[in-house]
C-alpha cells in the first residue's frame, strides 16, 4: 500500500511537466510562426520598394554599336588599303601589302592609301586589310578574290584550267615556303635588313628616341619573329641549306618564266602578282648590303630580274616619286598650287585656332589658380587676426 501512494504523486508531476513542455513547444512554435511570417511581409515589402525604385529609375539606352570600319567618310566603290608603310627602295617591306597594291593597279581600280601610321590591323589581326562601302575586308588572297568578283576583275580570265593549276601550285610554292627563306634572313640579320631596304626608323615610328633605342625594340620584335620562323619549320636548318632551299624555288620560276614577258604569256595574272611581290623584296635591296641569295639570283636567273622590272614599270609608273617622298598616294592627282595653298592656310587656321583654345584654357586654369591661391590668403590672414585676438584677450586676463 504504502509504495503505491509513493509513486502516484511522482507519475502525476511527471505529466504535468509533460504538459507544460509541450505548452512550451506550441507557444515557441506559434511565436516562430508569426517571426516568420513578419520576416515574409518585411522581405515583400522590401522588394516591392526596390521593384518600385527601378521602375521609378530611366532605363539606359543601349550603347550604339561601334562603326564597322575605320574610315567613316568613305566614297562609294573606292577601295581603301591599309598596309605598312613606303620604304626609300620599297613600295612596301610586305609581300603580302605590294602583292594586293600591285593587284589594285593591275585590275585598274581605284584604291586609296590610309596613313593609318600603323595603328590598325584588321579584326583577323592582320595587315593588309581594305575596306569598302563600309566593309572590311582581310588577307590578300582573299582580298583579292572579293574584289575580283565584286568588280568583275579577273587577271586569270584567259587562263586555262591546267595553267590555273600550275599557277595554285606555283603561289602556294612561293608563299608558303619562298617567302620564309627571305623571311629567315631578316630575322636573323635584323641590323642588314635595316640596312638593306635603307629603313629610317624614327621616320617610320615617327618618335623621336634615340636611334640606338629604337633599333633595339626593332631587333627585339624581330627575335619575336625568328621563334615564328622555326615554328613554320625552315628555321631549324641551316642559313646554307635554307639558302639552297631558296635556290631551287627560283631555278623553278625561272624555268617556269623562260623568255615569256610573263609566266603566261603576254598579259600579267595573280602568279605574276604574286611572284613580282616577293621577288621584290630580294630584287630591289640595296646592292651596297651583302645578301648572298640576291647575288645569286641576279647571275643565275636573270630573266627574274628582268621580270621584276617588267612589273614595276607596268604597274608603278610612279615608283622613283613614291619611295623618294615615302608618298602613300603617289598615283592619286594633287591638287593644284593655289588649292594645295589654300589647304595649307586653313590647316594653319585650325592649328592657330586649337593653340587658342589650348592658351584660353591654360590661363583659365591659371585664373582660376590665383583665385584658389587669394582665399587661401585671405583665410590665413583671418586665422591670424583671429588668433592675435584671443592672444590680446588672453593678456588682458
Amino acid at each position: 500500500m504504502t509504495t503505491e501512494t509513493d509513486t502516484k504523486p511522482v507519475e502525476q508531476t511527471e505529466e504535468k511537466k509533460e504538459e507544460v513542455k509541450d505548452e512550451v513547444k506550441k507557444e515557441e512554435a506559434e511565436v516562430n510562426n508569426a517571426e516568420e511570417k513578419a520576416d515574409d511581409k518585411a522581405e515583400k515589402a522590401d522588394k516591392e520598394k526596390k521593384d518600385e525604385k527601378k521602375e521609378a529609375k530611366p532605363k539606359k539606352e543601349p550603347a550604339p554599336p561601334k562603326p564597322a570600319v575605320h574610315k567613316l567618310d568613305f566614297e562609294k566603290d573606292v577601295v581603301y588599303l591599309y598596309q605598312f608603310t613606303r620604304t626609300p627602295v620599297l613600295p612596301s617591306l610586305s609581300p603580302y601589302c605590294l602583292k594586293v597594291e600591285t593587284w589594285l593597279r593591275l585590275a585598274g581600280l581605284k584604291y586609296e592609301n590610309v596613313d593609318h601610321k600603323m595603328k590598325y590591323k584588321s579584326k583577323k589581326g592582320q595587315l593588309p586589310f581594305v575596306e569598302v562601302n563600309g566593309e572590311e575586308i582581310a588577307d590578300s588572297a582573299i582580298i583579292i578574290k572579293e574584289l575580283g568578283q565584286r568588280y568583275n576583275q579577273d587577271l586569270d580570265a584567259g587562263l586555262s584550267a591546267e595553267q590555273r593549276n600550275v599557277a595554285h601550285a606555283t603561289i602556294s610554292m612561293i608563299e608558303n615556303h619562298f617567302a620564309w627563306v627571305v623571311k629567315s634572313w631578316r630575322t636573323k640579320n635584323p641590323a642588314g635588313m635595316l640596312g638593306a631596304y635603307k629603313m629610317d626608323l624614327q621616320q617610320i615610328t615617327e618618335k623621336k628616341w634615340p636611334k640606338p633605342v629604337l633599333e633595339f625594340i626593332f631587333k627585339l620584335k624581330f627575335r619575336r619573329a625568328a621563334k615564328k620562323v622555326r615554328a613554320h619549320g625552315i628555321g631549324v636548318h641551316k642559313p646554307e641549306e635554307i639558302e639552297e632551299f631558296g635556290h631551287n624555288d627560283l631555278m623553278v620560276l625561272s624555268d617556269l618564266l623562260g623568255d615569256k614577258p610573263f609566266f603566261f604569256g603576254d598579259s600579267p595574272t595573280t602568279l605574276d602578282v604574286v611572284a613580282f611581290a616577293n621577288l621584290a623584296q630580294v630584287a630591289f635591296m640595296d646592292k651596297e648590303v651583302s645578301y648572298t641569295l640576291r647575288d645569286w639570283m641576279t647571275e643565275n636567273c636573270t630573266n627574274l630580274v628582268e621580270f621584276c622590272n617588267r612589273v614595276k614599270e607596268r604597274a608603278f609608273p610612279d615608283w622613283d616619286d613614291m619611295c623618294t617622298n615615302l608618298d602613300l598616294n603617289s598615283h592619286l592627282p594633287k591638287p593644284p598650287p593655289e588649292e594645295e595653298k589654300k589647304e595649307e592656310e586653313k590647316a594653319g587656321e585650325e592649328k592657330a585656332k586649337e593653340e587658342e583654345k589650348k592658351d584660353e584654357k591654360e590661363k583659365e586654369k591659371d585664373d582660376s589658380e590665383k583665385e584658389k591661391a587669394q582665399k587661401d590668403e585671405k583665410e590665413g590672414e583671418k586665422e591670424d587676426n583671429k588668433k592675435t585676438e584671443e592672444k590680446e584677450k588672453e593678456e588682458k586676463k
